[in-house]
């Protein structure tokens, strides 16, 4: 087997169409044939539950047919209308029991916060209750520290003026005076 068996494909274009078509036709008729059997289905459920219509010809008997469609409207109406109450209830208790299983695990759904203004030690107090005083005024906390003066700072204030320095170093007279002083 080389490369060239790998590439060919094994049906042709022509066959492939061919298929597609045939392919298509059977899926036509058998939507065709679906929609036949839903139509017959439906026409013998009518004929079944739904008894021809005959209109009485006097006013009286028309007026009981009405009378009569009425209470049946009122029946399913109130049919409907405990249906829909029991899906209610139902609906209810399913979101109880969700609850109760969030509850269980622990899971709780978080309620959209809102936005409170409110100071860093008023908010210390709600948590922490009135018994504990905070105070948020960090430097007030703080040591005071007094400051000593080191050797450097010393030596920085006893050398003065720069330009003084380094006209004095300048030179070779300088260069000797820093080699004595360092050693």
């Amino acid at each position: 087997m080389g490369e060239d068996d790998d590439k060919k494909p094994k049906i042709s274009n022509q066959r492939k169409q061919h298929l597609k078509s045939l392919m298509l036709q059977v899926a036509k008729v058998a939507l065709e044939k679906e929609e036949l059997d839903i139509a017959a289905e439906k026409e013998s459920y009518l004929a079944e539950h739904c008894t021809p219509l005959s209109l009485p010809s006097s006013l009286q008997d028309l007026q009981d047919l009405c009378k009569k469609l009425h209470a049946k409207i009122d029946v399913v109406d109130e049919e409907r209308y405990d249906m829909e109450q029991k899906v209610q209830k139902s609906s209810k208790e399913l979101e109880d029991l969700n609850q109760k299983i969030f509850d269980l695990r622990g899971k709780f759904k978080r309620p959209p916060l809102k936005r409170v203004r409110m100071s860093a030690d008023a908010m210390l107090r709600a948590l922490l209750g009135s018994k504990h005083k905070v105070n948020m005024e960090l430097r007030a906390n703080l040591k005071q520290v007094k400051k000593e003066d080191t050797d450097k700072e010393k030596d920085l204030r006893d050398v003065g003026d720069w330009r003084k320095n380094i006209e004095e170093k300048s030179g070779m007279e300088g260069r000797k005076k820093m080699f004595e002083s360092e050693s």
